[in-house]
């Protein structure tokens, strides 16, 4: 049985201006990850987020869940795919985790980095490129990808 990946980046652009605990800085959607990535390269689920990883990755974000303060749009998208259980997992990472990971780090036979399995030159390098430019815009921290494996 394959594993599929949906999900979406958000951002918090009034955080920048008001703080992040502002009841106006709200997480608002950017854009659904299909649009940047239409890979499913079960490495870079291992490596970024501990699914499927039969290569020993030590995940960047694994099993965190579907944020408390999810956009209204990511919501809609989750309670619109079914109940909880027809999901195999939720989890989300910022533009600041993944800004300062250690992308030469390697699986646990040492074979594979986790820049060659989800890097800029992957298929995951469009959704990075539009992490880090709205990451430059509204903060780093301000920045997240959230992911659902059907």
């Amino acid at each position: 049985m394959s594993t599929q990946i949906s999900g979406m980046i958000e951002c918090r652009p009034n955080a920048r201006l008001w703080g992040p605990d502002d009841e106006d800085s709200v997480w608002e959607s950017a854009i659904d990850l299909p649009l940047l990535n239409s890979g499913n390269a079960y490495n870079a689920l291992a490596c970024l987020f501990g699914v499927r990883n039969d290569l020993g990755f030590r995940p960047l974000a694994e099993g965190r869940g579907l944020p408390a303060d999810a956009s209204a749009a990511l919501r809609a998208g989750y309670e619109a795919y079914g109940s909880p259980c027809d999901v195999h997992g939720t989890t989300w990472i910022t533009w600041a985790e993944l800004a300062v990971a250690d992308w030469s780090e390697t699986d646990g036979s040492g074979a594979r980095s986790r820049d060659s399995v989800a890097g800029d030159a992957t298929h995951w390098g469009p959704v990075w490129s539009v992490m880090r430019t709205l990451g430059d815009l509204h903060g780093a921290d301000q920045v997240r990808l959230v992911v659902r494996f059907d």
